[in-house]
């Protein structure tokens, strides 16, 4: 059975981080070379080297993105903080309604 190459994008970052190691004292001819054997191109080692660099989360418009999830959670809690009170009344006019229910019994139809 062949041995199964895994792509680029399926490299965990220890691998990435131990590729860029093993390259960077390469020349061009030397790195293209050490690319093919390991199933990559040069390309996938700039990104990761780049992707170090910047950091997690540090792309173009991280910040928009981070301030519009920061909104929706805000959002999100507000109403569940509305629903749970709604829940809350609700229950506690159940409880009422049994202990009514048991002290004078059940209404009579007209």
């Amino acid at each position: 059975m062949p041995k199964q190459e895994r792509r680029p994008e399926d490299w965990t970052a220890q691998e990435r981080l131990n590729a860029l190691i093993e390259s960077s004292g390469l020349s061009d001819g030397e790195l293209g070379a050490w690319c093919r054997g390991q199933g990559l191109h040069t390309h996938h080692l700039e990104r990761w080297r780049r992707e170090i660099i910047e950091g997690p989360g540090r792309g173009k418009g991280s910040q928009s993105t981070l301030r519009g999830l920061r909104e929706e959670n805000r959002s999100l809690k507000k109403e569940l903080r509305r629903k749970e009170k709604a829940l809350a009344e609700t229950a506690a006019l159940l409880v009422l309604k049994k202990k009514a229910a048991a002290i004078w019994g059940e209404p009579e139809d007209d």
